[in-house]
């Protein structure tokens, strides 16, 4: 009775808007309190230790990078190199928005900040060149999800906390199913290209792309930096994030000289803001999930599902379906948050890598931020494009074809994310 009435108050808050943070600690609290068995500082102690984590620094010193890249102007010349490597094919500009967000990818692990740094300048240029409105929204919004599936990744930093996982294994993990997302999106948009009949913006030229390489070079070592450092074991996910840190602010002090004192502070309480929300929701989905582990929720929830099927494929198709709708409701870190104790259990039973069911998840939930009513990145690019949030929507729709192609890739053949930390790590 009471474990109903807990599940009731956190989805009734949600429902209600309360912060999900607010709704995981205040219904967690009323629980403990209404058992009378269990004393009211464990609520204080297991958020503590649910934030007491090293791989969780990475998360303030990425998102301060992600946002020192887009402050001091790096996005600008990403664009650029992007438009000479590709901007010669048919419908050219959307083959640049897909190649800039690949690049871009490996250095912010947030979709949010791609559809907001990049999507600005993609769209404009779009504009300016006669593409439809839809067309740049659609592919802006479906390419910034290729965001946190390259490493570095925010969402994958969280879930490898949740689930206990080598946050290294889970960067190399997405980098094949990253790559597979560009290619498809880059297949929708040459189809777009041909129906609609956009042309070639300009020709492909060696010396524009020498020129705009040099312009570039310093912004494409940040991908190179953490990425290789990582992969390389010059230092851990944690450690590339400072490192990136330490980057960028060269870049705009010393290099691009785009960054004053004012801008690094305006940066960095933007930084502090988002990493009080991201961690307040982890503490208070520790608690939650604490309480889960406690009363065997997640194990009898584990039984139900092998009753229906004991099908490894068939149980992540029906995990994928819960993915999605929950995506539809529900943004990425709450989601990890609540979701990882409760499904964990299950793929362990199936023998399913935590490392590939990690890729599954978090794609998911990438495709959930271009799904209404809570799609964070349809959000943003609505304010950016001055489209209706309606119309962001229809925009988007069909570029979710790609996407769930590459899931469903995924999902069936782990080895496009298990062959790479595989050669690397084990």
């Amino acid at each position: 009775m009471l474990l109903t009435l807990l599940f009731v108050m956190v989805f009734g808050m949600l429902i209600m808007g309360v912060p999900v943070a607010v709704a995981l600690c205040g219904s967690s609290l009323i629980y403990i309190l209404l058992s009378g068995n269990i004393p009211d500082v464990v609520v204080l102690h297991r958020m503590i230790n649910g934030v007491d984590s090293f791989p969780l620094l990475a998360i303030p010193f990425f998102i301060l990078a992600g946002n020192l890249m887009n402050s001091a102007g790096i996005t600008n010349r990403i664009f650029g190199f992007a438009k000479a490597c590709v901007g010669w094919m048919r419908g050219g500009l959307g083959h640049v928005n897909v190649g800039a967000s690949v690049i871009f990818a490996g250095m912010s692990g947030a979709a949010v900040a791609d559809a907001g740094g990049l999507g600005t300048i993609e769209i404009k240029a779009m504009r300016d060149a006669g593409y439809d409105d839809d067309f740049s929204v659609g592919v802006t919004a479906s390419s910034s999800t290729i965001g946190p599936i390259i490493p570095p990744s925010l969402p994958m930093v969280i879930y490898g906390v949740m689930a206990n996982a080598s946050i290294g294994q889970l960067f190399a993990a997405g980098f094949i199913p990253g790559l597979l997302m560009a290619g498809a999106l880059m297949i929708m948009v040459a189809y777009y290209a041909r129906v609609r009949g956009y042309p070639r913006d300009g020709t492909f030229s060696f010396t524009r792309l020498g020129k705009s390489f040099v312009t570039a070079f310093p912004s494409l070592m940040t991908p190179t930096i953490i990425i290789g450092g990582i992969l390389f074991g010059w230092f851990t996910p944690t450690e590339a994030a400072i490192a990136a840190v330490f980057y960028a602010l060269l870049l705009g002090v010393l290099v691009y000289r785009t960054l004053g004192w004012r801008r690094i502070l305006r940066v960095s309480m933007d930084t502090i803001e988002t990493t009080a929300i991201i961690l307040l929701i982890v503490a208070g989905a520790s608690i939650f999930a604490w309480i889960l582990t406690s009363t065997r929720v997640t194990e009898h929830f584990a039984t139900i599902v092998l009753t229906i099927t004991d099908n490894p494929l068939l149980v992540l198709l029906m995990i994928n379906v819960l993915l999605i709708v929950v995506g539809c409701f529900m943004e990425t870190i709450a989601a990890i948050t609540i979701l990882v104790p409760v499904l964990l259990p299950v793929i362990e039973k199936l023998g399913i890598d935590p490392v590939h069911f990690g890729v599954v998840m978090v794609l998911n939930l990438m495709i959930g931020l271009l799904t209404p009513p809570v799609g964070m990145v349809l959000y943003v690019l609505s304010r950016v494009s001055g489209l209706s949030f309606e119309r962001c929507v229809t925009a988007t729709a069909p570029f979710l074809i790609p996407l769930v192609t590459v899931l469903l890739l995924v999902t069936f053949i782990p080895q496009l994310s298990l062959w790479l930390p595989t050669l690397i790590y084990r």
